[in-house]
């Protein structure tokens, strides 16, 4: 591969790089204002458009332009040009051209188009490429000729800690890494704060600036934002909070690279007003490590050493020569072959069709083009490329046909519905703006492209007002009325935060039921104004607990702490009761003000939600503590209730081995009843191995007093030994270096006994694609298959391990072997 031909090799080319609140953008701006012609390319639409509405300020709408894939501006006399890096016109002799966020030639599923950018983009007089510091050794390779600038922050990004989400400061954005996640944190937010903006990559600029504008006009003080607001986009933001350090990038998901992290908490602080970043949670995967802090306050990243590449120009001669082009491997040492990316795995379905094959010869160009079309809706493969097969079905034989174009316009084009719902038009009628922007695959393409802009708009207004009505709420708490006379007859209020105040005099704050006197309300000119606000209080306070009293079991929660929260506020915490599964539970001293019948029907009203709690959360549990003090049944089954309740629905078969043989068919069918599997090691639940039963778990046994292990990562099919949550209380089960979850053990097991020979006795070799599934290695297979009675067999040094069964297993008396493989499952079933 070579990185020419280039067009203006002789132009000046200019890299600057640095961290974010560096003004890289702004400076583009300014430099291709001031040729007579330019272009930039920007990650993201929303970004492109924000800096399009900057340049028509400066030069005019008749000479500016915006190309996105759903969105096109071209006047006739358009000498700027602001566009997303894929819809940057290579073609076009301008200037002056940038590239911005260059660094994203990192990326897996984009990486290629802003490396392709990155080595043939160029303007007739200059060229800028902006991006992360980290990009410097790989420019230095693949661009030579660059004159690297660096650009410092003019701001101080420092680690503020770890601040509850009711804690934080205004002007605060708080970042999560999916749009679940974005709802939950926004309603949270409405309920604490009054309110939050919302800001997503896969909301219509029109919402997203709408939303902006609210933030921006201090109708809310917070924005909840997926990782998009690390991409440039301007906000007023003092404070970036992350509700977690981890994402799906599309293959798995993974901790951000620190890099990331920089990127995110970098939108803090605005030109030379100081920033602070942190995040909700102190301890665990979600929290920062000290040498993370320190790489984001000092602005010290891993270099990139190298970019992923793809043939940016292919072979369009048939679909063969196409898909060869495209899996050409790069020359360059800097440059990697890009994975696999969503429009080739579009073309390699449909080119597995004889129809697509056949429709193609002539039209390998369309084909391609169109499976260029992006999955807004996130469909999946499999539904998007029979959705771009029916596309390129039409287009092989002319147009897309105005009839089918209309109708799916026409059924996109409603405002009822909720916010996900209408979220879900906005994706879609993107694919069809998508098709309208294309100039030869509709009769009318300008009429189709003004009719789906005009669809996105109402709908985007509508999730504006949506989005409002759902998370913003600026009714305020207020006492208002009038008491006694002097000062008595002044008004006591208490706004939505709490915030208490008389005759404009703020005194403190009511948080729940604590009132916090302000430090400058102790004087002792304010003490009568303290007196008659403790007279106002009581009126709230108890307003407050018939609220607590008559809410659903939706409005309560339990933390990593064993606190019972009522809009994210303590009211009570878990406390040793009679057994595991029946804890106690003490109302928080904030409560002591209320009267003590108040306080009873508090503690009834927690009591039984807990209850119901923790038969949602963990039924088996529930019924073992019952069964276990059942006198109507078995000994034995009484005997292995009481191991699943001590160990909260988890207990090892071994010291069990006697009641477990003692069980009768009803017992164990009572047992399958309650969702309890009889391993080959251990007895378990496997509904309590999820994150949500996970942490129940832990509370109820902090709350009983024994030692709660941390929480293994969520999803984990196997940890190492020794980290966090890798013990058999938390369902992993550790096997030499490794700790292997439970039900997978027993999966393991169950197929280690189904591949044994029929005579039961011959080697055999455990199926390696459920190990390599599960992530097992060599040893933990070894250790694992000895715990369940077998015992290595030789065979050739080049195949496999193989076993045979020995008799017996950890968990087994020892006894001769069943004389058959079936046998032998059926044993250990009965067992």
């Amino acid at each position: 591969m070579s990185l020419t031909p280039r067009p203006h090799d002789s132009s000046r080319v200019i890299a600057v790089l640095g961290p974010t609140n560096t003004g890289k953008t702004h400076l583009a701006i300014e430099r291709m204002c001031a040729h007579a012609s330019g272009m930039i390319g920007f990650p993201l639409r929303l970004l492109a458009r924000e800096v399009y509405d900057r340049v028509v300020a400066i030069k005019g709408p008749e000479r500016v332009a915006l190309i996105t894939g759903e969105e096109r501006i071209v006047p006739r006399d358009a000498r700027w040009f602001l566009c997303t890096a894929e819809s940057l016109p290579l073609d076009r002799d301008v200037a002056f051209v940038a590239l911005d966020e260059a660094q994203l030639g990192a990326d897996r599923e984009r990486g290629h188009v802003f490396t392709d950018r990155l080595l043939r983009a160029r303007g007739r007089e200059e060229t800028m490429i902006l991006g992360s510091e980290a990009l410097r050794p790989v420019l230095r390779a693949l661009v030579p000729e660059a004159e690297i600038i660096e650009r410092p922050r003019f701001s101080t990004l420092s680690y503020a800690g770890a601040k509850k989400l009711s804690r934080l400061p205004r002007r605060s954005a708080i970042v999560t890494f999916s749009a679940e996640e974005v709802y939950a944190t926004a309603e949270m937010l409405r309920r604490l704060r009054g309110g939050a903006a919302v800001v997503m990559g896969a909301l219509s600029p029109r919402t997203r600036n709408a939303q902006v504008a609210m933030f921006q006009a201090g109708e809310v003080d917070y924005l909840v934002a997926t990782d998009a607001i690390g991409m440039g986009l301007n906000l007023d933001v003092g404070h970036v909070a992350f509700a977690g350090l981890s994402k799906f990038d599309g293959q798995q998901r993974r901790r951000l690279t620190v890099a990331e992290m920089a990127q995110i908490a970098g939108r803090a602080g605005r030109h030379q007003r100081d920033g602070t970043f942190g995040g909700l949670t102190e301890e665990g995967p979600d929290a920062f490590e000290p040498e993370e802090v320190a790489a984001i306050e000092a602005h010290r990243f891993p270099r990139l050493d190298w970019l992923y590449w793809r043939d940016g120009t292919p072979d369009l001669s048939s679909i063969d020569a196409l898909l060869a082009s495209l899996a050409r491997r790069p020359e360059h040492e800097r440059l990697r072959a890009a994975p696999e990316a969503t429009d080739l795995r579009v073309l390699k379905r449909l080119a597995e069709e004889a129809g697509v094959r056949d429709r193609a010869r002539g039209n390998v160009a369309r084909l391609w083009a169109a499976c260029g079309i992006p999955d807004f809706a996130k469909l999946g493969i499999d539904p998007h490329a029979r959705f771009v097969g029916r596309v390129f079905g039409y287009l092989a034989q002319g147009n897309v046909p105005h009839q089918w174009f209309a109708d799916e316009v026409a059924r996109l084009d409603r405002v009822e519905g909720d916010v996900e719902t209408i979220a879900g038009r906005i994706a879609a009628i993107r694919s069809w703006a998508y098709i309208a922007q294309r100039p030869d695959w509709l009769a009318d393409p300008a009429h189709w492209a003004a009719r789906t802009l005009a669809v996105e708009e109402r709908l985007s207004d509508a999730l504006h007002e949506k989005l409002t009505q759902r998370f913003v709420d600026k009714r305020t708490t207020a006492l208002a009325k009038k008491i006694g006379s002097g000062v008595g007859a002044l008004p006591v209020e208490i706004d939505a935060e709490g915030e208490v105040t008389i005759d404009t005099h703020a005194i403190g704050r009511l948080e729940g039921f604590r009132f916090v006197v302000a430090p400058d309300a102790t004087a002792s000119d304010k003490r009568l104004l303290l007196a008659t606000a403790e007279k106002r209080l009581g009126a709230e306070r108890r307003r407050r607990a018939d609220a607590l009293v008559a809410r659903d079991d939706s409005g309560f929660a339990l933390d990593d702490d064993g606190l019972i929260l009522a809009d994210g506020l303590a009211v009570a915490r878990l406390k040793r009761g009679a057994s595991l599964a029946r804890p106690q539970l003490a109302l928080d001293s904030a409560l002591d003000c209320l009267d003590p019948a108040v306080r009873e029907a508090i503690a009834t009203r927690l009591r039984a939600w807990l209850t119901a709690a923790i038969g949602r959360a963990l039924r088996s549990v529930a019924a073992a503590a019952e069964a276990a003090r059942a006198p109507a049944e078995s000994p034995a089954l009484r005997s292995v209730a009481a191991a699943l309740e001590s160990g909260a629905g988890f207990a090892e078969r071994l010291p069990l081995r006697a009641a477990i043989e003692s069980l009768s068919a009803g017992d164990r069918h009572w047992l399958r009843r309650q969702g309890v599997t009889i391993g080959a090691l251990d007895l378990f639940d496997p509904r309590l191995l999820k994150p949500s039963a996970q942490a129940w778990r832990r509370a109820l046994l902090a709350a009983a007093g024994m030692p709660a292990p941390p929480l293994p990562r969520a999803g984990a099919t196997t940890l190492p030994r020794g980290s966090a949550g890798a013990v058999p209380l938390m369902g992993y089960r550790p096997l030499g270096a490794q700790a292997v979850r439970i039900d997978l053990v027993e999966r393991v097991a169950r197929a280690a006994h189904d591949a044994r020979a029929a005579d039961g006795r011959a080697p055999f070799a455990p199926d390696p694609a459920l190990a390599v599934s599960i992530g097992l290695e060599p040893a933990t297979i070894a250790r694992l298959m000895a715990e369940l009675g077998f015992r290595p067999a030789p065979v050739s040094a080049e195949g496999p391990p193989h076993y045979v069964w020995r008799g017996r297993s950890r968990a087994r008396e020892s006894r001769p072997a069943p004389d058959n493989a079936f046998a032998a499952l059926a044993e250990l079933v009965r067992r």
